[in-house]
């Protein structure tokens, strides 16, 4: 990543830094080159970082919401901290204002809709060439993934071959969102189907790095995995979706499937939130908001234990991507 300001230096040791973190998220680094832009565009005499400078980045645009400002400057308030610790610069850090609630609720996949979908996936006219050919292998395996584990895109997309054990179906997440490493077990459905992948992608990228990995042993980047669910997606759906919404899926299907199976909810609760990599077991329980009619059937089983397991979702919003 090429910087252009007088911030360089302090910029390529910031990316080095988060780097040896383990956390360096594109997106993220995105937000920051951006800033580096901005300061070479607007000031390209400078020599050192204001307080005008920054203000006025981090100053809310009329063209944008609260959140999207958020997402904008919060990257950059990070990097600001970094270099303030370090005497490299000095400036006061702005306050990020406070995100609003957001009403999105995620797709809610049919049967015959995952269906249709996953034969488009399944009936891909490969092109000829090795990209064709492997794009007719991945894309029915990474979406049977996404749909199967609750993984993120992300970390789907960089999941490296050596982080997927053949011989117990464990896979190891290290790249994940807020750089929090965890472990996901395989139906053996799905592991049945990726050791087969994994033979015949292997035939066509022996020394392949990513275990998805392009026709130039790369992995893959996010755009690839929008176009390629909208694409099979389309063909026989109308219904808006994304593939981040099978991660929702994932998780609603599995409290579902608690209904009616005793009280040992809560250690279901903490594996099902461990799989999914969330930071802390509140973050899952926003997924009970999803479930029409759970949140009554278990305060009506548990009485007053029901306040110790679910929490005041309109009060504790947490982010459960």
């Amino acid at each position: 990543m090429k910087f252009q300001s007088f911030l360089s230096d302090i910029l390529n040791g910031y990316v080095t830094y988060r780097k040896a973190s383990g956390r360096d998220s594109i997106g993220y680094l995105l937000n920051v080159r951006l800033f580096d832009r901005y300061c070479a565009r607007q000031y390209p005499q400078a020599k050192e970082l204001s307080q005008a400078m920054v203000d006025e980045w981090c100053k809310k645009k009329d063209t944008e919401s609260t959140n999207s400002c958020i997402s904008r400057i919060y990257p950059v308030l990070s990097f600001l901290r970094y270099a303030n610790t370090r005497g490299l610069i000095n400036v006061n850090i702005p306050v990020a204002p406070r995100s609003t609630p957001r009403t999105y609720i995620p797709h809610a996949f049919t049967v015959k809709e995952l269906q249709f979908f996953f034969h488009s996936c399944d009936s891909i006219n490969s092109k000829y060439g090795l990209i064709g050919k492997i794009q007719k292998i991945t894309v029915p395996i990474f979406f049977r993934l996404l749909y199967s584990s609750g993984m993120r895109t992300i970390e789907a997309r960089l999941l490296r071959k050596e982080d997927v054990n053949m011989g117990n179906g464990v896979i190891s997440i290290k790249h994940s969102k807020g750089n929090n490493p965890h472990f996901v077990v395989l139906h053996e459905a799905m592991l049945d189907l990726i050791k087969r992948y994994d033979v015949a992608v292997s035939e066509m990228i022996p020394d392949r790095i990513f275990f998805f990995p392009t026709s130039s042993n790369k992995g893959y980047p996010e755009s690839w995995v929008s176009r390629n669910f909208r694409k099979y997606w389309y063909e026989n759906n109308e219904a808006r979706a994304t593939a981040y919404e099978l991660r929702h899926h994932y998780a609603v299907e599995n409290i579902n499937c608690w209904i009616g199976q005793g009280l040992a909810t809560h250690m279901r609760l903490l594996s099902l939130s461990k799989s999914m990599g969330h930071s802390s077991v509140e973050s899952t329980k926003y997924y009970y908001s999803l479930v029409p009619g759970l949140s009554e059937i278990i305060e009506n089983t548990t009485g007053d234990m029901f306040n110790q397991i679910i929490p005041n979702l309109q009060d504790d919003e947490e982010n459960y991507q």
